[in-house]
């Protein structure tokens, strides 16, 4: 699961978190959704990256916890990997059946360096706890870890197949009908002995507009440094509109625009969820 998406889905509840999150015991959510990008990410070959991810999460009292298990699937060279970009990888069992050459690998040239692959994606969990929350200034901090553990097929290239941990601080502050928000991170990034990766930080902000009661738009800014030394940092805009109906059910639609080679040159994507 990208940053870009963990990020929407924390703007998307922002405006309500601060009430909710604290009065709203015991609350189970399922959901599911389609995500779709398409980027060079620095070489000369289109990357188009398919997912359907299967979230939980559970709300009780100042906690929050999310599970998301996703199917991927995935054509482009066999150097870019989801979530990560651009690599030197040294593994020769390769999407395609190739073998990474040039800036993103080492090896020797080979028939077929680019192909399709398709299967479960890495699994992410994540803890977020309401460390301040203030209902008069309507401002309030929430801290956050995030485990991605490395179940991606690493020889299909659908991820490094190493686990990652993260942790991330986030502040919200409600003006009117309008939700700033922003945050800051820091990811220990698993590495193999096929693919060497940097401990990276990242950075999030942007705002939300509460149209009614049950609907709302919003915009995003992401950034994170590069992975790797063949990788690029990310930096992204997302726009979204969240709708809820029937009070137990709530829908996304966002669009995506990357602005470097560490992200997708555009993305768009739709969600729908269940509180039980």
């Amino acid at each position: 699961m990208n940053k870009t998406i963990i990020a929407l889905t924390v703007s998307a509840a922002v405006m309500s978190i601060s009430q909710a999150a604290l009065a709203d015991e015991g609350k189970l959510t399922a959901g599911t959704g389609f995500n779709y990008s398409s980027g060079d990410y620095g070489t000369s070959t289109t990357t188009k990256i398919r997912s359907v991810p299967f979230d939980l999460g559970y709300e009780t009292g100042a906690w929050t916890f999310k599970l998301s298990v996703p199917y991927v699937d995935i054509s482009g060279p066999s150097n870019v990997i989801p979530g990560v970009g651009r690599v030197k990888n040294s593994n020769l069992n390769l999407r395609g059946g190739g073998v990474s050459v040039g800036l993103g690998g080492s090896g020797t040239s080979s028939s077929q360096t680019s192909g399709t692959a398709r299967g479960m994606g890495d699994v992410v969990a994540s803890a977020s706890y309401n460390l301040y929350n203030n209902a008069a200034a309507q401002f309030g901090v929430d801290l956050a870890g995030k485990i991605k553990f490395g179940t991606a097929d690493k020889d299909k290239g659908l991820g490094t197949g190493e686990n990652d941990y993260g942790a991330e601080v986030d502040i919200y502050k409600t003006l009117d009908s309008v939700t700033l928000f922003g945050g800051v991170g820091y990811t220990k990034m698993g590495t193999s002995q096929y693919i060497q990766l940097k401990n990276v930080f990242n950075a999030t902000a942007g705002a939300s507009l509460k149209l009614s009661e049950v609907s709302s738009v919003g915009v995003a800014f992401d950034y994170r440094e590069r992975a790797s030394d063949t990788s690029f940092p990310r930096r992204e805009a997302t726009a979204f509109y969240s709708y809820r109906y029937a009070k137990a059910w709530k829908t996304q639609v966002y669009v995506l625009k990357g602005f470097s080679d560490g992200s997708p040159n555009w993305g768009a994507g739709a969600s729908i969820a269940y509180s039980f």
